[in-house]
Order: structure tokens, then C-alpha cells, then sequence
């Protein structure tokens, strides 16, 4: 988790993370809140007591829209592959394919 934070591309941290049940970890919620503040979002898993309130629990609902969108990206073969060599002909290609799903979708 701390890699994937310092390799953020962000200039500040996000107030809140949304994971799916494999981050439901005490360890792991009270490392992010006392290092970064952070609030750690995820479902209860099974063999866990109620950890979380289901107001917060109604963010992670809306996780599907970014899980759609991913899903929609691996239509593009070129992209999954990553045939390009060069990052700017990559971008072109991402950029190509939301365009192409933009507009399939109005």
C-alpha cells in the first residue's frame, strides 16, 4: 500500500480509499489513518465482526462506474497488449478508445 501511494501522480493524498473486502484489516485502516489520514472504505468481509456503518459503505456502491469503465477498456486489444513503444502513442490510443466509448454512449 505505501508503494502505491508514493507512486501517486497526484499533488495530495485523497481523503478517502475504496477497496473491496480483501482491505478490510484493522492493521491496515489504522496505518492509513495515522500515516496519511486517509479513511479506508471497504465491505465487511464474512469471518469479521460489523466494522464499518452503512452510510460510508454507500460510497463504495458508485466503485462499480470505475470497474465498467476498465472493463470497457480491455475491448481494445491494442491497449490491453500495450503494442506501443512510445507513452505518446500509448496516450493517443487511450485517448482514441474514450473517445470511441464516449461517443458510443450518448
Amino acid at each position: 500500500m505505501e508503494k502505491t501511494l508514493a507512486g501517486s501522480f497526484l499533488n495530495e493524498l485523497p481523503a478517502r480509499l475504496i477497496g473491496d473486502k480483501a482491505y478490510d484489516s484493522d492493521k491496515l485502516d489504522q496505518t492509513l489513518a495515522e500515516q496519511y489520514d486517509i479513511e479506508l472504505i471497504a465491505p465487511n468481509r464474512r469471518n469479521r465482526g460489523k466494522t464499518q456503518d452503512g452510510i460510508k459503505l454507500r460510497r463504495y456502491g458508485r466503485r462499480w462506474k470505475l470497474e465498467r469503465l476498465f472493463a470497457w477498456t480491455h475491448k481494445f486489444r491494442r491497449l490491453v497488449v500495450r503494442w506501443e513503444y512510445h507513452i505518446e502513442n500509448f496516450l493517443g490510443f487511450v485517448q482514441l478508445a474514450y473517445l470511441h466509448l464516449l461517443l458510443n454512449h450518448l
